[in-house]
């Protein structure tokens, strides 16, 4: 069974949604699907856990219907944190080498990069990633590894996502108490970027836009590095509510006709066009015209669009979007959303599937998802690199010994 789990990894995607449990297998360097388990989230609110009781049974339900389609037991797994406490800010720092010029070691990069990390930070926030940009040797930048250059001064640019402290433990603390070790906590959307972002996208400058239900994420990339990051406190249950007041129907319902019937753009709902309304108690339900539904939907649309321009101005990030927006998320479902975010933000768009790993089933394949595909590649590529380093690290003490035998 150990030799079994440890070829596991394990993803939990605890959203205000839904909460959504993926098992992979990695063998030889590759991905394959083993299990998931979806169930619907409670307890959470705006990407942060609002009752704890209730967040551990929807994680403990999620997780049970993975392992019995896994075949195996969930212990470990690489949990995501998103919402609207996710703050990314840059910085930079470096260290002198001395007064000549020598070989840079994996030391010194590293002295570097914790210069650079050290940024006064309030006591409820904690760094959650630190993105390296670009290295600065001798005041030459453009660098992407300096490690084994010369010079005399090195510099380093990174980006450090920042989350909420309380948010970041809390979860950390359902896990545990749902019987889960978390292993790794990552930022949903830097996680949902291996998933959709393609390669010359990210150096031309892109914002990824994950709306969920209880916010909007965002990651910016530029030259291939993360250049920003942080979260709009808006997503899919905002325009659900809407619907539900203005209907005056069971937010249940109000759901189910956004899925439906919901358009973010009036005109593009033909007159005449009409939808059962289901009513609050014993009410009987109501005959209503669509366009209603619409009048509600694009006020919300509209302001969410005109809300993620003016961040991306006040970050400066906006002008370089040269491959424009991708959305993705259950939340960029919304029919004719794309219409409007290219009316308001005047850049190219389009709508993020995630890509797909052996045995997947095709329901997974859909932009609600692209989060949770996306954590089971972050965390594969994390393992890798781990199993890198320690192969480098066993490699570098295999010479040390044999020079110290001979």
């Amino acid at each position: 069974m150990g030799s079994q789990t440890e070829n596991l990894l394990t993803v939990i995607d605890v959203g205000s949604a839904k909460t959504c449990v993926i098992v992979a297998e990695v063998n030889d360097y590759a991905l394959r699907y083993r299990g998931h388990g979806i169930s619907d989230s409670r307890g959470m609110r705006k990407g942060v856990i609002t009752d704890l009781d209730k967040a551990v049974d929807s994680i403990r339900k999620a997780v049970e219907d993975a392992e019995n389609v896994a075949q195996a037991p969930v212990e470990h797994a690489v949990v995501g944190v998103a919402g609207s406490h996710i703050r990314g800010v840059n910085s930079h720092g470096g260290i002198s080498l001395g007064s000549r010029s020598r070989e840079i070691s994996r030391e010194d990069v590293r002295q570097a990069v914790e210069k650079a990390r050290s940024i006064a930070m309030p006591d409820d926030r904690e760094a959650l990633h630190l993105l390296p940009q670009e290295f600065i040797l001798d005041g030459q930048g453009g660098v992407h590894d300096a490690a084994g250059l010369m010079g005399r001064k090195l510099e380093v640019r990174v980006h450090v996502v920042t989350a909420g402290t309380t948010a970041t433990q809390n979860v950390v603390s359902a896990m545990n108490r749902a019987g889960i070790h978390v292993d790794d906590t990552v930022f949903e959307a830097l996680a949902c970027a291996d998933s959709v972002l393609q390669t010359d996208e990210r150096e031309l400058g892109v914002c990824l836009v994950d709306i969920g239900a209880g916010s909007t994420d965002l990651i910016v990339y530029y030259e291939g590095v993360v250049i920003h990051t942080g979260a709009i406190p808006i997503g899919g249950d905002h325009f659900t509510n809407d619907v539900g007041v203005g209907f005056r129907t069971p937010i249940p319902d109000a759901e189910n006709m956004k899925k439906m019937f919901g358009c973010a753009i009036v005109t593009r709902i033909p007159e005449g066009n009409e939808i059962e309304v289901p009513s609050v108690g014993d009410r009987p339900s109501r005959l209503m015209q669509q366009r209603m539904l619409g009048e509600i939907l694009e006020p919300r649309a509209r302001e969410l669009m005109e809300l993620l321009r003016d961040h991306l101005r006040q970050a400066g990030v906006y002008d370089l979007l040269g491959a424009g927006l991708v959305f993705t998320g259950g939340g960029s479902r919304l029919s004719s959303l794309l219409e409007v975010a290219d009316d308001i933000l005047r850049r190219p768009v389009r709508l993020g599937y995630p890509v797909p790993i052996a045995k997947l089933p095709s329901n997974l394949l859909e932009p609600e998802f692209a989060t949770a595909i996306g954590m089971v590649l972050y965390g594969h590529r994390a393992r890798q690199a781990r199993m890198n380093l320690d192969r480098g690290l066993g490699a570098k003490l295999k010479a040390l010994f044999a020079r110290q035998n001979a």
